[in-house]
């Protein structure tokens, strides 16, 4: 049987540790790939789903990935051996080959070709981010928009230096989308697009904001903390509107101007089964997967014309064995405007 060096989840004195292991690669079934990964993403659930021990012993955490393919399954027909990819894994789920390993399998709906133009470690940032910003401002579930109704729409995507708020801002301005942003970073989002941006610390921030777009009906919260949404749900226009956060959990949501309806984005909901985390399910959607679906399949042309402009990179030294680190840095709130990035191979 075949192997992949991995981190795997294990307690040790009562916490949860990451070890380096010698884990077995299933067989693949139809739709799946087989990835030797040169580049994994760091995301904020591989941390949050470590420091909450969300899946127990033996969890393969990781999400994000940019590789080879090794071999296909019978059904694969989208990528073949030797392309390299990028693509989307559940890491954390039971037979679930995560994204902090020498190897990975996924789904052939859920990875990609990668352009010439395109670095393994840039590429490795877009799966799970971009997705999630997708389906945020398009699925029935979320904010719902109307692609097509192009200017009329009026969006504020609070947190547009987050790794999801860069690749919300691009969407928008695909979209044609008048938007305005808040940020640290404000050469980023402007690099991106961006026109109105303003700093979330500001005390005019929400009045600046609602002088530039006075119909704002969409929020898109990317920081997802206990403040965030409550502040920039008064953007909204006094007719109302919808604020969806990457956070959902009512804590975070329960100040929120009454005015306005309250939605979330989990991205795992694009997936082909439903994900039990403990006493909590989130179900599985068909909408979801065929919007993620379309996403996929237009992003080797939207990487290549620059539609879509990867996150900034920090690459993190050592390899799986530098994963430790990048956590930490994570927790220390010291990263900004940037993705972390590991490279495997």
């Amino acid at each position: 049987m075949s192997v992949a060096k991995a981190l795997v989840c294990r307690p040790l004195d009562g916490q949860n540790h990451l070890a380096l292991e010698d884990v077995p690669i299933p067989a693949l079934q139809p739709q799946e790939v087989l990835v030797r990964i040169s580049a994994t993403a760091q995301n904020p659930t591989d941390i949050k789903s470590f420091d909450q021990n969300r899946f127990g012993d033996g969890a393969l955490l990781g999400c994000d990935f940019c590789g080879h393919v090794e071999s296909v399954g019978g059904d694969v027909i989208e990528v073949k051996d030797g392309d390299r990819v990028a693509g989307l894994v559940q890491g954390g789920r039971p037979w679930c080959l995560g994204a902090y390993a020498t190897h990975t399998i996924v789904k052939q709906a859920f990875c990609f070709k990668v352009p010439g133009s395109i670095s393994s470690t840039a590429a490795a940032t877009v799966p799970l981010a971009l997705a999630t910003a997708w389906l945020a401002l398009l699925s029935p579930y979320s904010l719902g928009i109307d692609r097509t109704a192009a200017d009329q729409i009026q969006l504020l995507i609070w947190g547009g230096s987050t790794s999801v708020g860069q690749y919300a801002i691009q969407i928008a301005r695909r979209f044609g989308f008048r938007f305005a942003t808040t940020c640290r970073n404000k050469d980023i989002v402007e690099a991106l697009g961006a026109k109105f941006v303003y700093d979330y610390r500001s005390p005019t921030v929400i009045g600046d904001i609602k002088t530039a777009l006075p119909g704002i009906t969409y929020v898109l919260d990317c920081v997802g903390n206990e403040t965030s949404s409550a502040q920039a749900s008064s953007a909204v226009c006094d007719s109302g509107g919808a604020l969806c956060t990457i956070q959902p959990m009512k804590v975070n949501t329960q100040n929120v101007e009454k005015r306005v309806k309250v939605t979330d984005v989990v991205v795992f909901t694009a997936f082909f089964d439903d994900l039990v985390l403990g006493p909590v399910k989130i179900p599985k959607r068909k909408e979801d997967r065929v919007l993620a679906t379309e996403l996929y399949q237009q992003l080797p042309g939207m990487l290549s014309s620059g539609i879509i402009k990867p996150n900034r990179v920090r690459v993190v030294e050592g390899g799986l064995e530098g994963v430790v680190h990048g956590f930490q840095l994570y927790r220390d709130n010291a990263v900004s405007g940037q993705k972390l990035v590991y490279s495997i191979a």
